[in-house]
């Protein structure tokens, strides 16, 4: 059954200054615990490197990039087998935050049930059968009707983490046009992404060798790998995600660029944090 969360009047307090040192000392604890849930190595579906090592990875840059609060209620769209999601039980406050998560892939929504919501009952998980070439061939529910199983301004903060990577751009306006409905005033959305600038040349030597077929698909703003299923790797042109970002209501606060491209960087995709407007007063 969807879920339904009720409509709250969530007051944002200001933004504070990141404790650089305890983020630090949170993110080396989350990596070192061995208590923390991890799946075998034969169920993670997605994802490169070490589980832990990335989801510390993510927790810094949602604190650091987009304001992530303790008491901050999480939606994770793509959530996938949990790397998100463990790090977070970490880092949110289990008396006022909630954790919702997302994604098409049945087993992995039912290894997070089975294995983080017992030890943290604030996180919860649920499949929703969205058809997607390469993760769900076979799902009911077209990802341009896709809509979220929450009442309008649940969240303050949605993470779509390798989820635009894999999917056509007619979807991507509906995904950021629910992520509007669904966050508070104020929430932000952190999502990652191959972006393409005018600039750019995916086959220049220092490129992620596994990237360098991205080639711009005839008459549309994205590019895939050539050979490949369509939905393996998906890239945007720069102006089209701007687009869609502000047609949705969505304020573009913060972009940078990622070392997939080979000019370095401390993460890999491209990341973009936007903002749903304050209300006026």
């Amino acid at each position: 059954m969807s879920q339904v969360l009720a409509l709250s009047e969530h007051q944002y307090p200001p933004k504070m200054p990141v404790d650089e040192t305890r983020l630090e000392w949170l993110c080396q604890q989350v990596i070192a615990n061995r208590f923390l849930p991890v799946p075998p190595e034969e169920e993670v579906f997605v994802g490169d490197g070490d589980y832990r090592t990335i989801g510390a990875e993510f927790l810094g840059h949602f604190v650091r990039r987009a304001g992530l609060s303790p008491t901050d209620d999480v939606l994770d769209i793509g959530c996938g087998i949990g790397r998100i999601a463990v790090p977070l039980t970490q880092f949110l406050d289990p008396a006022q935050a909630i954790y919702r998560g997302l994604d098409p892939v049945r087993s992995g929504i039912e290894w997070c049930k089975r294995s983080i919501t017992p030890a943290y009952p604030n996180f919860r998980f649920e499949a929703l059968d969205i058809h997607n070439d390469l993760y769900n061939p076979e799902g009911a529910i077209s990802g341009r009707s896709m809509r979220l199983p929450f009442q309008d301004g649940t969240f303050d903060f949605t993470a779509m983490i390798s989820v635009a990577t894999h999917l056509p751009p007619q979807e991507i306006e509906t995904y950021c046009s629910e992520v509007f409905r669904v966050l508070r005033p104020g929430g932000r959305l952190f999502m990652t992404a191959f972006i393409i600038r005018d600039t750019d040349d995916p086959a220049k030597p220092g490129c992620d060798a596994r990237l360098t077929s991205f080639e711009k698909a005839e008459g549309q703003p994205s590019w895939h790998l050539r050979g490949e299923n369509p939905m393996a790797a998906v890239g945007f042109d720069e102006a089209f995600i701007e687009d869609v970002l502000n047609h949705t209501g969505l304020e573009l606060a913060t972009r940078s660029f990622g070392a997939w491209r080979g000019d370095g960087g401390d993460h890999y995709q491209d990341i973009l944090v936007a903002q749903k407007p304050r209300r006026s007063a």
